[in-house]
């Protein structure tokens, strides 16, 4: 299997890789530039070339994965018998350098209910590089979800007469935003998310007289108070206001978005 076909069966799993290029070669080396390999926590992918040389940039990966980093680095290696080498050595006489690109697990979102605003929703989430689960109990609404134009997202399309069951199917730390066409639905759903452990955030749609409502509902069919407060509603932007559809999904778009991991630019080491 190519490298191409390794991170993104990696990027299905949701297990956090590193990439990792040879992109220079002075003199002597075991490969030549462009040599790529893969290292997760727990596994390595092709070869850049063995030795010390391969298990160095395989042991900085594992260190980048468990502190999460997500900017890219580079490594000068030197290959003769005077560099320190803490994996033995390798006298090829040469100097290689290599990059190190995270792959890391992309935020999971999913949206429940597919309507005027779900819809909106989705057409900008799906251009942000997540896995984004779309379900509805009307067929016809993910008929009009699979009409999207394709973005950086990998779409997950549903059709659930019981959407709530869906939601124990979802990789650990989904967001949640519950935005059916049924306020019995969107009930169910919340009372079901709190019963699933290990989501990211829940988000309802709807008034504050909804969602006193659901709280309400939520205290009598057994929720403490403390698991209820975790769900958001209203959701959105509370600066940013509007009854549009797509005014809407801006605001809960740019509030969800806030919720991601972020990237912050550094020196490369």
């Amino acid at each position: 299997m190519t490298w191409l076909g390794d991170a993104a069966r990696l990027r299905r799993d949701r297990r956090p890789a590193v990439l990792i290029t040879q992109i220079g070669v002075r003199g002597h080396a075991p490969r030549e530039a462009g040599a790529k390999m893969i290292a997760s926590a727990d596994g390595e992918f092709g070869t850049i070339g063995g030795g010390n040389l391969e298990l160095t940039a395989i042991a900085r990966a594992r260190a980048m994965i468990h502190d999460g980093v997500t900017v890219p680095e580079t490594l000068t290696l030197r290959l003769n018998d005077k560099a320190r080498a803490e994996h033995g050595r390798q006298c090829c006489g040469g100097e290689v350098v290599i990059v190190l690109e995270p792959l890391p697990v992309v935020p999971a979102v999913a949206i429940f209910g597919i309507g005027h605003v779900g819809l909106e929703l989705a057409r900008i989430l799906s251009r942000q590089d997540i896995e984004l689960h779309l379900t509805d109990s009307r067929p016809e609404q993910i008929t009009a979800a699979a009409q999207l134009e394709p973005g950086e997202a990998t779409v997950h399309l549903r059709h659930s007469m019981l959407p709530e069951s869906i939601l124990e199917e979802l990789p650990a730390g989904t967001h949640v935003l519950i935005m059916t066409h049924d306020h019995a639905e969107d009930f169910n759903l919340c009372d079901q998310a709190l019963r699933t452990p290990g989501l990211g955030s829940i988000g309802l749609i709807g008034s504050s007289a909804k969602w006193s409502r659901f709280r309400t509902l939520l205290t009598d069919s057994g929720h403490e108070a403390e698991a209820i407060r975790t769900i958001q509603s209203p959701i959105g932007l509370s600066t940013l206001v509007g009854k549009h559809p797509a005014t809407i999904a801006v605001s809960v778009a740019a509030d969800l978005l806030t919720r991601f991991p972020i990237s912050v630019p550094g020196e490369h080491s």
